[in-house]
């Protein structure tokens, strides 16, 4: 059995760390040729090291998504080196977390255009350039925040749930043009910069795992949970999945 996104090119936005880094990795690990896109060149050049180490195909482009000239050089760069586009996964994002009284307007301004504004210069490259090649997907990578949210992540949550409409708006748009788009919610994700987070704020590691225990499944999510459905959905496995939210949370979500 061949791997599953065998010579398929993807671009991937925050490919440096957590989430963006674990669906790199294993698309890599699936036959997908890689380019990670992010502002700071020195993760970006950790994972596609780790990729080429393992055999895979993989380079790293500097991207800001909130500029969009970044963002067309950014999906160009991949079409030249490896011949079109067929995947974006847009991950990219950042998480302040401020109650209302101290969510300033430049706070609020960053975070939307990071977390929803980035997400649509993207597409607006990179759906052009998969339909050039016949179809492909679109995999956004959104929040459980974006259906309730916490009260300390408004402008974070509000840019999820407007990530979640746009998710349905390009894929009711472009289905004809062979273009499927869906959305990974993954839930409290255990990455390196949430566990040096809470650190920081006095939390231990052991701390995070009792909060694993009380989700439905019994753990917090790792980055590579969301990493397997976002091959699922690079694959052509995903031929009838648009519009579709993916809740890989461990249960987290049903009491939201």
């Amino acid at each position: 059995m061949g791997k599953r996104v065998e010579g398929k090119v993807v671009i991937v936005t925050g490919g440096g760390t957590g989430i963006g880094q674990g669906i790199a990795l294993m698309l890599a690990q699936e036959g997908a040729r890689v380019v990670v896109g992010g502002r700071r060149l020195e993760p970006l050049q950790s994972t596609v090291e780790q990729i080429r180490d393992a055999g895979g195909e993989a380079s790293y482009c500097r991207v800001d998504v909130t500029v969009e000239e970044d963002c067309r050089a950014f999906v160009e760069y991949a079409a030249k080196t490896y011949g079109g586009l067929d995947v974006l996964v847009s991950n990219a994002g950042m998480y302040p977390r401020r109650p209302l009284p101290d969510l300033t307007q430049e706070i609020w301004d960053e975070t939307v255009d990071v977390n929803l504004r980035g997400h649509f210069f993207c597409c607006k490259y990179a759906i052009p350039a998969m339909i050039a090649r016949g179809g492909g997907s679109v995999i956004f990578v959104g929040s459980v925040h974006g259906y309730s949210g916490g009260s300390d992540v408004l402008a974070y949550a509000a840019a999820k749930g407007g990530l979640w409409t746009m998710t349905r708006n390009l894929a009711r748009t472009y289905a004809p043009n062979g273009i499927r788009v869906n959305y990974i919610n993954p839930g409290w994700v255990a990455s390196e910069g949430e566990v040096r987070h809470r650190r920081e704020l006095g939390y231990s590691e052991e701390w995070l795992e009792e909060q694993g225990r009380q989700i439905p499944l019994g753990r917090l999510q790792t980055p590579e949970d969301s990493a397997y459905v976002a091959v699922l959905l690079a694959s052509d496995e995903s031929s009838q999945l648009t519009a579709t939210r993916f809740n890989v949370d461990g249960g987290l979500s049903l009491s939201m």
